[in-house]
């Protein structure tokens, strides 16, 4: 036990205090779990292939949507949009992304400020001078009127420069000037800041207000997001503005997030992924989940342990066999998540020799133990610790699926008409013990 009778868990994941934002059925911050959410690539006008990529997110796990509104075609295809998901049973709230004239379309356009579950405004582009304070007045207003929250977020690459300069100046006239990166990390913070405050004194309540403060680098974000986190009680939205492409965004990502999130920081993060050519866009959904999971934050999905492999391992059985349980387990999640109650902590492993086989075999839930070169050609198979039966031969895949399927049968409960499915926190408990089950 840690101090203030904490585990050392429960003070590593001590949540920072914010005020709790509702957007449709989904609340970012106070005391929710972090929201994952994802950004639609489609033209919003297009609403055949916005609604198919939105519930294609939604159903890979994104809690919120956000889809891009840049001009009239766009606004009108919102309603449209909401109104086909909604005949789909897709009921994922939609964000509407606005820059420029954002202003002009949230107004011209009631039915799309209506069918948004929440704005996102960038105040470094919505004008200069006079007309920016009207503009980001007018997209207040417009919040006001239909009940919805808003992001405001502010990025590097769209900083507000009025202020970027004022800043510089006054930077430049201090005896021990701050480095120029320094000074621009505090405006973000302070556009952030002032922007909240200016939305504040229009109306909008703080439970109605998100803030993001946006860049491209690992350790400007992680010192940016310090600073906000420091100086407000807003709910956070936390994201690299582009993450990149592959392995890297997914690093980068991770790296970045990961820091802020053990130390409190976040209350809904989105992974700005590049797609690879022909690449899916719910990858980046499944990534973000992956950082939460991994982090022990929530749970999503069982996720399969698998050794890396060695010179013991010549056989890639076991590779093939820890991805395709992988793929089965993601297959079958949509169906067990709304019959059995905590099936998403449920753990598996897949070893490829005798050395770490067994041993970590017995950690997981379930777990196989593939043998290795010049072992004997069987697979012991451990159920909760616990040795239960060997395979062998050529189906083992279809008999380690079985085994997971009955195991998932056995051993949750059955979720009963109308149960909604728990808020998913963190790592719990089977709900029906394994020695109770069995």
């Amino acid at each position: 036990m840690g101090t203030n009778g904490m585990s050392d868990t429960e003070q590593a994941f001590a949540r920072r205090k914010s005020v709790p934002v509702t957007v449709g059925p989904v609340v970012i911050g106070g005391d929710a779990p972090v929201v994952v959410q994802s950004m639609t690539d489609t033209d919003t006008a297009d609403v055949a292939a916005t609604v198919a990529q939105v519930a294609a997110l939604a159903r890979a796990g994104s809690e919120l949507v956000r889809i891009t509104v840049d001009r009239e075609d766009a606004a009108k295809a919102v309603p449209r949009i909401r109104e086909r998901l909604d005949r789909q049973g897709v009921d994922v709230p939609l964000v509407g992304d606005f820059h420029y004239i954002g202003d002009r379309l949230l107004t011209k356009y009631p039915d799309c400020a209506e069918a948004l579950a929440k704005y996102r405004i960038n105040p470094g582009n919505v004008g200069v001078g006079e007309k920016r304070d009207q503009r980001f007045s007018t997209m207040i207003e417009v919040a006001l009127r239909t009940g919805r929250p808003v992001r405001i977020g502010v990025n590097w690459g769209s900083l507000d420069q009025d202020l970027v300069t004022r800043m510089m100046n006054e930077n430049a006239a201090l005896a021990e000037p701050r480095d120029a990166a320094e000074v621009t990390r505090e405006a973000l913070v302070v556009s952030a800041l002032s922007s909240a405050e200016r939305a504040e004194d229009l109306g909008l309540g703080r439970d109605r207000i998100v803030l993001s403060c946006k860049v491209s680098g690992v350790q400007d974000l992680i010192a940016v997001y310090r600073h906000l986190a420091a100086r407000t009680d807003h709910a956070l939205h936390l994201g690299l503005t582009e993450a990149g492409m592959g392995s890297k965004g997914i690093v980068a990502s991770a790296a970045a997030l990961s820091v802020l999130l053990q130390q409190g920081i976040g209350d809904t993060i989105r992974i700005s992924l590049t797609p690879e050519p022909g690449g899916d866009r719910t990858r980046e959904v499944i990534v973000a989940q992956e950082i939460l999971q991994t982090m022990g934050l929530r749970s999503f999905t069982p996720l399969v342990a698998a050794c890396p492999g060695c010179g013991r391992t010549t056989s890639t059985v076991f590779r093939d066999l820890a991805e395709r349980i992988q793929a089965h387990v993601r297959a079958r999640m949509p169906v067990w998540r709304e019959e059995y109650v905590g099936v998403e902590t449920m753990s598996l492993a897949v070893m490829g020799c005798i050395v770490n086989g067994p041993g970590e075999s017995k950690h997981a839930d379930i777990g196989i133990s593939l043998p290795g070169t010049g072992e004997e050609p069987a697979a012991p198979v451990f159920i909760d610790g616990k040795k239960a039966m060997t395979l062998r031969g050529a189906t083992i895949a279809e008999e380690f699926h079985r085994i997971v399927d009955e195991y998932v049968e056995t051993h949750y409960e059955r979720r009963q008409a109308g149960q909604p499915e728990a808020a998913q926190a963190g790592p719990a408990e089977h709900a029906v013990p394994p020695a109770a089950a069995q």
